[in-house]
C-alpha cells in the first residue's frame, strides 16, 4: 500500500465510516465484515496448527498464544494471552506467549474509536456513530498499534473469542473421533474430556483435525462469575527473562555476521547537512563505512563499525556542518510563539457549553479568577535508547526493533529501501521502556537505510543516549489562560480555558504520511480539560495550534499530562477563592457523573482527607478522567528543612472491568511514578537552536530515595473499559502542585516546580 492510498482510504474511511454503520451501506460493508488473513499460516512450525491469529498448537501439546501488542513493562504480554487462555481453557503456566507477526490482522480499532472529539461519558447518538465510524476506518487501515491504554479493550472480545472458537473446535473434533455430541465434553487444562466413557485426548493429539473444522456460529462465552484466570492477579510471563538478565529487548539482538552502527542527525531539527568530513574517523579502528542518512524526518550520517562502542567514538570524530532548523533557537523565542498563539490564535473548541462572553461581562472584579499556566517540552527518557536492527539482503528486508507500530514499520522501512511492504518482516522485541516514544519508527527507519549499505549482512544501530534526548520527539511544551466567574456560593458559574500547544497530529503526519494534510482541530491540545466530567453553566474550552516546528509526538497520557496540571490546578484555585473544600468543590460540579463521586470519595476514605495533620504536612488533590478510567489522587507533602519530601499518594481509579488487579495497580503506580517525575525536575531547554539536555545528569526523573509511598484503589463501578498505562499519570501533577500550595501558600502554575521550590 503505496503513502498516497493511505491518505484516500484514511480520508474516505473517515468521511463514510459513520454511514457504513448506520445504515449498512452496501459499498465496502462485506469488506470491512471480512476478516484478514491469519498471518501465523505462514510461519507453521512441521505439524503445528493455527485456529486464529492468536493460537498455534503443536502435536507434542505445545500451545501458543499470540499477544499483538508491545510489552514494555506493563504487563500486557500476561494480560492479553489470559484472555485467550480463560475461552481456550489452559492455564498460564501452560502457553508460550509470543508478540507474533506485524499483521493487519492485529489491527487496534480501539486506538481510533477512542480518538473520536467526544467525551468518554458521551454516549449521545451523535458520539456512537462517530466511534463506530471510526472503528470501521480503523478496521480499512489495519493499524497495529500499542497505545492509548486501548490494549486491554480492544481485546477484551476479539481475543476471548479467539480462545473459545479454537476451544470449540478442539470439541468437535474430538467429538467425531468419538461419534459424541461436543456439547456433551468437557475441556480442562488443555484436554478434552468424554464423561460418558473417560477418554481422554490432548489438544494436540487434535490440533490437525480441529484446525480444518468450522466453529459454531455462536459461541458462548464465559461469564464473569465463571473465569478462572481474568479477574485475578497472575504471575507475569515476562518477569523470569527480566529477572534473570534474558536477551529479549532490542538491544540484545544478536545474528550471525553483524555489524554495529550509531547516528549522529542534525540537532537542529530538520535542518539540513551543509558538509561532512569523515577522514578522521576512517582511520580509526574498525570503522567500515560513514553514509548520509537523509530522510523527510531528520538529516545526518551514521556510522558503521565492527562494534558499538568503536562506532560511537567514531562518530565523534566525523566532522559536520549543520544547517539550521525553522523555529525560534531558544526557549525565550518559543515561549513567545506560544504566548504569540495564545493571544492572537484562532482556537477550536472542545467544549462550548452556555455563553461564557455573556457570562463574564456584568461579572464584578472580586468574582473573578485569572491564572496562566506553562509547561516546558519533555523527553520520554526510555532505559533503553533508541535502537533496531536489519538486514536487507535478496529483496527481503528483516528488522528487529523494540516498537509499539509493527505494520508502520514495515510499510515505511520496505519504502525507505525501495521494496514491496510484503517484503518487509518485522520482528518486535521486548521494549526497554516506551511511553509513546516507540510509536514513532524513525529508528527503523534509519536502521533500514544504513542496512542497505551494509551488502546483506544484518547492522544493528544504536543511538547514544545523548542521541536519544536530543532527538526525541517530544511532549509539545504548552501555555494556557484561565479565568473564571465565581457565584455567591463559591461555584464556577463560568470557565474559559485557552490552550495553546504545537500540533501532533501536524507533527507526526508531514513526517511519515506527507501525502495527507493535518486539518482540523488537533484534540489532544485540549485533552484533560475539554472531556472532564464537570457540571458548568458556560464552560469553554479552545485549543490553539502553536506554529512551532520542534518534533513532537505522543508522550504517556498526550495531552492529559499537561491539560491535568492546568485543569485540577486551576480548579484548586477556584476552590481556594470560593472558600470550599477542594473535594467538595468536585462533589458538586461532577454530581451528575456517580463514577466520578465514587472515585473523589473513594480516595477521601483512603487519604483520611479533612484530617488534622501534624505542622509542616499538607495534602493536594486532583481528578482526570483520561484513556476511559476516571482517577482522583490526593498526594502528601511535608517540610523537612526548607525542603519538600513528597511522602504518600492515595491513588482511586474506576476502569469498570479490570482483569488482572495486580497488573493494573502496577500500571497506578507506574504512571505515578512518570507524572511526579515530570513535575519536579524534568524540562527540555533549546539554546542556539538545540536541546541543551542530553542525559540523566541534567534530565533528572524521580530517583529513588524520592519516590513516595502509593496506595492503589480499584473500584468497578463504570459500565465501560478503560485502560491502565497512562491514566494514572495526568492527575499526580496537580495533585502535588496543590499540595505544595497548601503547605507553602505559594501557587506554582509552570512545571517543573524545583524552579520555585526544592524537592528532597
Amino acid at each position: 500500500m503505496t503513502m498516497a492510498t493511505l491518505g484516500k482510504i484514511a480520508r474516505r474511511t473517515f468521511l463514510i465510516g459513520t454511514g457504513l454503520v448506520a445504515g449498512g451501506l452496501a459499498v465496502g460493508y462485506y469488506y470491512y465484515r471480512k476478516p484478514y488473513p491469519n498471518p501465523l499460516e505462514d510461519e507453521l512450525a512441521e505439524g503445528e496448527a493455527t485456529f486464529n491469529p492468536y493460537v498455534k498448537i503443536a502435536p507434542d501439546n505445545t500451545i501458543t498464544l499470540i499477544a499483538p501488542r508491545a510489552e514494555m513493562g506493563q504487563g500486557v504480554s500476561t494480560t492479553l494471552a489470559a484472555l485467550v487462555a480463560e475461552e481456550l481453557d489452559v492455564r498460564l503456566d501452560q502457553v508460550i506467549v509470543e508478540h507474533g507477526p506485524a499483521g493487519h490482522a492485529y489491527a487496534n480499532t480501539t486506538m481510533l474509536e477512542e480518538g473520536v472529539p467526544f467525551p468518554h461519558f458521551d454516549e449521545s447518538t451523535v458520539a456512537e456513530l462517530m466511534r463506530s465510524g471510526m472503528a470501521v476506518a480503523g478496521k480499512f487501515l489495519g493499524l497495529q498499534g500499542t497505545g492509548g491504554s486501548t490494549s486491554i479493550v480492544d481485546g477484551f472480545y476479539k481475543m476471548r473469542q479467539a480462545g473459545a472458537a479454537a476451544r470449540e473446535v478442539l470439541k468437535l473434533a474430538a467429538a467425531k473421533r468419538l461419534g459424541a455430541e461436543p456439547g456433551s465434553l468437557w475441556t480442562s487444562d488443555g484436554i478434552v474430556t468424554d464423561p460418558a466413557s473417560g477418554t481422554t485426548f490432548t489438544y494436540g493429539e487434535l490440533a490437525q483435525e480441529a484446525a480444518a473444522l468450522a466453529p459454531p456460529a455462536e459461541i458462548r462465552l464465559r461469564e464473569k462469575s465463571e473465569w478462572k484466570i481474568l479477574g485475578k492477579p497472575q504471575a507475569r510471563i515476562d518477569m523470569r527473562a527480566k529477572v534473570t538478565g534474558a536477551p529479549i529487548f532490542g538491544i540484545d539482538v544478536r545474528l550471525p555476521d553483524m555489524l554495529f552502527a550509531t547516528l549522529r542527525m542534525n540537532p537542529y531539527r530538520g535542518g539540513p547537512i551543509a558538509s561532512l568530513d569523515d577522514a578522521d574517523a576512517m582511520k580509526m579502528r574498525g570503522v567500515l563505512k560513514v553514509v548520509k542518512v537523509e530522510t523527510g524526518i531528520a538529516n545526518g550520517y551514521a556510522v558503521i563499525a565492527d562494534n558499538t562502542w568503536r562506532a560511537f567514538q567514531a562518530a565523534d570524530a566525523v566532522k559536520a556542518e549543520w544547517g539550521k532548523g525553522t523555529y525560534p533557537p531558544d526557549s525565550a523565542g518559543i515561549r513567545q510563539a506560544l504566548e504569540a498563539a495564545l493571544k492572537e490564535g484562532d482556537a477550536s473548541y472542545g467544549r462550548d457549553d452556555g455563553n461564557v462572553e455573556t457570562a463574564f461581562a456584568d461579572a464584578p472584579r472580586e468574582r473573578i479568577v485569572e491564572a496562566d499556566y506553562g509547561v516546558p517540552y519533555l523527553a520520554h527518557a526510555t532505559m533503553e535508547p533508541m535502537n533496531a536492527t536489519a538486514r536487507l539482503k535478496d529483496g527481503r528486508l528483516d528488522i528487529w526493533a523494540p516498537n509499539q507500530m509493527p505494520t508502520m514499520v514495515r510499510q515505511l522501512a520496505a519504502a525507505a529501501v525501495g521494496i514491496e511492504t510484503a517484503d518487509c518482516f518485522v520482528h518486535t522485541t521486548y521494549l526497554g521502556g516506551g511511553f509513546g516514544r516507540r510509536g514513532d519508527v524513525d529508528y527503523a527507519i534509519y536502521a533500514a537505510i544504513v542496512a542497505s549499505k551494509t551488502e546483506g549482512r544484518p547492522v544493528q544501530v544504536t543511538w547514544t543516549r545523548e542521541e536519544d534526548m536530543q532527538q526525541d520527539m517530544y511532549r509539545p511544551a504548552a501555555l494556557g489562560r484561565f479565568r473564571a466567574r465565581l457565584g455567591n456560593d463559591g461555584l464556577p458559574v463560568a470557565v474559559d480555558m485557552r490552550i495553546a500547544a504545537p500540533s501532533i497530529i501536524g507533527s507526526i503526519l508531514p513526517r511519515y504520511f506527507p501525502s495527507i494534510s493535518p486539518i482540523g482541530p488537533d484534540k489532544s491540545i485540549t485533552d484533560g480539560s475539554a472531556n472532564q466530567p464537570y457540571t458548568i453553566a458556560n464552560y469553554r474550552v479552545g485549543g490553539i495550534k502553536a506554529p512551532v516546528s520542534i518534533p513532537v509526538g505522543f508522550w504517556r497520557s498526550v495531552g492529559n499530562s499537561f491539560n491535568g496540571f492546568f485543569h485540577e490546578g486551576f480548579m484548586d484555585e477556584i476552590a481556594v477563592a470560593g472558600g470550599l473544600d477542594p473535594l467538595e468543590l468536585r462533589r458538586k460540579l461532577m454530581a451528575a457523573y456517580p463514577t466520578a463521586v465514587n472515585v473523589v470519595d473513594k480516595v477521601g476514605a483512603m487519604s483520611r482527607w479533612g484530617e488534622k495533620l501534624p505542622p509542616g504536612t499538607a495534602k493536594g488533590f486532583a481528578f482526570t478522567l483520561s484513556f476511559g478510567t476516571w482517577v482522583a489522587q490526593v498526594v502528601q507533602v511535608a517540610d523537612v528543612g526548607g525542603r519538600i519530601r513528597i511522602e504518600k499518594v492515595w491513588c482511586a481509579a474506576d476502569p469498570g472491568q479490570v482483569m488482572d488487579p495486580a497488573i493494573f495497580e502496577a500500571q497506578m503506580m507506574s504512571g505515578i511514578v512518570y507524572g511526579l517525575s515530570s513535575a519536579i525536575g524534568e524540562e527540555i531547554t533549546f539554546a542556539d537552536g538545540a536541546a541543551e539536555q542530553s542525559n540523566f545528569h541534567d534530565y533528572t526523573p524521580m530517583r529513588i530515595h524520592q519516590c513516595p509511598q502509593i496506595e492503589v484503589g480499584i473500584l468497578e463501578t463504570a459500565h465501560r473499559m478503560g485502560g491502565a498505562g497512562e491514566p494514572g499519570t495526568p492527575p499526580s501533577i496537580p495533585a502535588l502542585a496543590n499540595a505544595v500550595h497548601a503547605l507553602t501558600g505559594k501557587r506554582i502554575r509552570s512545571m517543573p516546580l524545583s524552579k520555585e521550590v526544592e524537592f528532597l
